[in-house]
């Protein structure tokens, strides 16, 4: 159960950060179309909010691949420097601080969301509804979240852990 757990929660952060990379590829084709198009004389009016959506949604859901592989900003000059109780102690209170965190801008994005859904609001060029955008940000902190909680219950390991031999994929090197 612990093992498909893992399973799951990695796959839906490699599907998040696929997505991210595909944002990345729209990106930048936007932005060499608006480039060509510029130069042609005609410019491509939606690149600007485009772009902005597809970078703020970019960061989003590149968040829970970055949680899964601990590879948030921490300070190292403390984490480095602490053994055994204080650093087992530090790094829980790391997870509990992190998931508090992760709940408290999940639950802060509700209402927001709330409001652009009730008065479906639009991007002010190009007429692009903003909910459907807004949607991610409660997705990725919830996912965030939960595999923060998974890392805490021991069901992935903590970063430079070895997962057990009964979870490994029997020499497949995935």
């Amino acid at each position: 159960m612990r093992h498909n757990i893992a399973q799951g929660l990695h796959g839906l952060a490699l599907a998040c950060a696929a997505a991210a990379a595909l944002c990345m590829v729209a990106i930048v084709g936007i932005i060499s179309a608006g480039v060509v198009m510029r130069r042609l004389g005609t410019p491509l009016h939606i690149t600007e909010e485009v772009v902005g959506l597809l970078l703020s949604v970019t960061l989003l859901l590149g968040l829970p691949m970055v949680t899964l592989k601990s590879r948030h900003v921490r300070v190292a000059i403390v984490a480095d420097n602490v053994r055994g109780a204080w650093a087992i102690g530090l790094s829980v209170a790391a997870l509990i601080l992190g998931v508090a965190f992760f709940a408290w801008l999940a639950i802060e994005t509700i209402p927001w969301f709330e409001f652009a859904y009730d008065r479906n609001l639009k991007t002010l060029t190009t007429r692009i509804l903003l909910y459907p955008w807004m949607a991610v940000m409660p997705l990725a902190l919830v996912l965030s979240g939960t595999i923060l909680i998974a890392r805490l219950a021991g069901i992935i390991p903590q970063k430079g852990e070895v997962p057990p031999a009964s979870s490994q994929t029997g020499g497949t090197g995935t």
